[in-house]
């Protein structure tokens, strides 16, 4: 049985004050601009390291270890940086040997960064739009995309980008840390920087042409993301006591690996259900589209995962509550359960914020007859929004090549996957079953799981078969009879409400019968965050 028997963690802000960031970042003067100290993550992995060996943590039992960084975040090594790595001395902490002239960047730019959209526009032009950069490279061009940052930092701080000797990604950072020279960036999180063409797992000649000159020397080659990529370094053996024969499996990004603390398999989904709703999609077939993010696979080479935010979640949820069923989630559920299934033809969009997928802002009510109405009835507009929101998520799906196949199940997580009738409606919507994990750190314990695998890849074991006997997610809904039947006229419905969100009745033939897509030229936009660093193990 897999379970999990230690864990540690840093809080940024709380624990490494002399760095004075705000949730682990340093948001500039132009509000745009956001960064994190490179050495705050080394000495975080100090501190980290510490904590587990004074906790009693055996280290030398470990046969492998993995982990997963922020996506999209980048380090810069100064030339001769791999010289450092090999020569750690292990009576030292890291963040002391690699305070100087170790890397060109002191301040990574990181997730939250949104300064790049010249560069941005540079490279869908390079690549020939926006819609083919994303069959290329799994997205359209996000400002916090490593490869749009690359660009920008090439262009305005030239000195910096010419003493660079190589780029990571903020995971294969933390794995060149524990490997001692430096790590491949694994497929999976590679495919977070409009650089890596999904399809061949190689970096793409023209959006590397487009972003800097000899880039793949910088990068080196991408590898498998459950390559074994050496022994851990012997500064870890001596200081640590960790075991000489330890492997270093490529770590990934957080997203990535939350997929692989989820366990998904072929044909499920699993939706994240908090202030923001993130929607984990395990693909076969992808189509990339404008909105939502296409990755490589984690743990099968030669399949996809996709991602899609939604920044209207809970908070658009609980602003329903309070205004429809008197702040009470009982009476939020009451309406849920006594309101039939299509909601008597009536339907809502709620988006409340500028959205992420798609990215429109405004409330739109329409009633059976297919009008657009100013308020609905408190019960109505409860399941409205409920049936609307996870009808939205099912249709962003389905654009990025999602199907429901036999054995399709939906993992539930977050605050709302504690509500019975809420997920009643995520069963009905996606008609299949849902499910409950229990989760404390996804991205931790997909890490976990991810070295495991790691060890046996190589001999065709596959990632199911190896985590087949960590605990099992808890059925909570299954989808009513007259589920598919129900679903097919409301879907539908939701596609034309869809197609036409930021209009107004007037404009919605209109749009539906000229611009089917409303595509708009906006960058994407971030929905996670990441303020700490963690481990877990596995026993």
């Amino acid at each position: 049985e897999l379970r999990v028997v230690h864990q540690s963690g840093v809080q940024f802000d709380a624990e490494l004050p002399e760095f004075r960031t705000q949730g682990g970042v340093h948001i500039h003067t132009d509000r745009l601009t956001v960064t994190s100290p490179v050495l705050m993550w080394v000495k975080a992995l100090d501190l980290l390291l510490d904590k587990m060996k004074r906790a009693g943590l055996d280290f030398s039992r470990v046969r492998a270890l993995s982990g997963s960084g922020q996506q999209h975040g980048s380090v810069f090594w100064r030339r001769g940086a791999s010289e450092t790595l090999k020569h750690l001395d292990p009576d030292q902490d890291l963040h002391q040997l690699l305070q100087v002239c170790v890397f060109s960047v002191s301040d990574s730019p990181v997730w939250m960064d949104s300064s790049s959209t010249q560069q941005c526009e540079d490279l869908q032009a390079a690549a020939g739009g926006a819609l083919r950069l994303a069959e290329i490279t799994g997205s359209r061009a996000c400002e916090r995309f490593t490869g749009n940052q690359i660009a920008k930092l090439r262009q305005t701080r030239a000195e910096e980008f010419q003493d660079t000797e190589r780029i990571s990604l903020v995971s294969s950072f933390a794995a060149s840390l524990f490997l001692g020279g430096y790590a491949a960036i694994d497929y999976s999180d590679g495919s977070g920087m409009n650089l890596l063409d999904i399809r061949t797992r190689n970096w793409s000649e023209i959006c590397l042409q487009a972003t800097a000159p000899h880039l793949d020397q910088l990068l080196g080659a991408p590898l498998p993301s459950t390559s074994v990529l050496g022994p851990v370094s012997s500064y870890f053996v001596h200081r640590y006591g960790f075991s000489e024969s330890c492997s270093v499996v490529a770590f990934t990004g957080d997203n990535p690996a939350s997929l692989a603390g989820m366990r998904l398999q072929p044909g499920d989904v699993a939706v994240s259900l908090g202030t923001s709703d993130t929607v984990f999609l395990w693909l076969q077939q992808p189509r990339p589209a404008l909105e939502g993010h296409v990755f490589c696979n984690p743990v099968e080479q030669q399949e996809y995962m996709a991602l899609l935010c939604f920044k209207n979640g809970s908070l658009t949820r609980e602003r329903v509550r309070n205004e429809c069923a008197g702040a009470s989630w009982e009476l939020f559920s009451a309406a849920l359960r006594d309101t039939p299934l299509r909601n008597h033809g009536n339907i809502g969009f709620y988006f409340e914020t500028m959205e992420i997928t798609p990215p429109v802002i405004g409330v739109h009510r329409f009633d059976s007859a297919d009008c657009e109405v100013s308020s609905l009835s408190p019960q109505v507009e409860v399941r409205a929004v409920v049936e609307g929101q996870f009808l939205s998520r099912r249709l962003h799906a389905e654009r990025l090549g999602y199907s429901i196949i036999p054995g399709t199940r939906v993992l539930a997580t977050g605050g709302a996957s504690s509500n019975k009738e809420i997920l009643q409606v995520l069963s009905d919507v996606f008609n299949a079953p849902v499910y409950t994990i229990d989760l404390s750190d996804s991205t931790c314990l997909g890490s976990a799981y991810r070295a495991l695998h790691g060890l046996v890849a190589e001999s065709g074991a596959s990632f199911v078969d190896v985590v087949k006997k960590a605990p099992e997610p808890r059925l909570v809904a299954t989808p009513h009879l007259k589920a598919k039947e129900v679903r097919r006229p409301l879907y539908d419905d939701a596609l034309l409400a869809s197609e036409a969100e930021p209009c107004s009745r007037s404009l919605r033939q209109e749009l539906h019968e000229t611009c089917p897509h409303n595509h708009r030229n906006t960058f994407c936009s971030p929905a996670e965050t990441n303020t700490s660093v963690s481990g877990e193990t596995l026993r």
